[in-house]
């Protein structure tokens, strides 16, 4: 069996990579599987446990870190974000092409680990455009939303590190240039 290909999908936070990616796996041919990623911040309304993220204890994540068992990971607004090493090895051993969407500093740290992986980042059509989506999810407190809109001018600052960028300015668009990316490169 052909051992699958690891895609990295990132971009600042607001940019569309969790709708995005839910639009690439209604698509069967590309053989997607989704590397959950393990968090420390608490579930925002409609997540779930071993869907969206394996949500742990700040301990059991330091764990993780010292025994060497996560591929990145990273500490953002207090919280500390990651991909389990052992759970990607396994998909992508069974031939999935494993995607991961994760955020800037993991998608450095992947691609200095596995300079193989497809690296996709995903852009905003401008910057007033993030701010209004992160503002519109109404999830989070004004410093919070500050701190994601300053990460977020540094993240875009990084995307000439990637192999591929892509616009995000139609959900569709995006992700058939996504998908077309994606097939020229398994």
């Amino acid at each position: 069996m052909k051992r699958g290909l690891l895609i990295v999908l990132s971009g600042p936070s607001g940019v569309g990579k969790g709708t995005i990616r839910e639009e690439l796996f209604k698509e069967k041919s590309l053989n997607l599987a989704y590397s959950i990623s393990m968090t420390t911040r608490k579930p925002r309304p409609k997540e779930r446990e071993g869907v969206d993220y394996f949500f742990v204890e700040e301990k059991d994540f330091q764990a993780g870190i010292e025994k060497g068992e996560l591929l990145e990971y990273a500490q953002f607004v207090g919280n500390y974000y990651g991909t389990p090493k052992f759970y990607v090895e396994k998909l992508l051993n069974e031939g999935k092409n494993v995607v991961l969407e994760i955020e800037v500093q993991g998608a450095l740290q992947v691609m200095e680990k596995c300079p193989e992986a497809l690296t996709i980042f995903l852009v905003p059509p401008s910057f007033e455009e993030l701010e209004r989506r992160i503002r519109g999810r109404r999830t989070e407190t004004e410093d919070v939303v500050k701190q994601r809109l300053d990460k977020a001018r540094k993240e875009l600052a990084t995307q000439d590190e990637y192999k591929y960028v892509v616009v995000n300015d139609n959900v569709i668009k995006a992700k058939e240039k996504i998908a077309k990316i994606i097939k020229e490169n398994v």
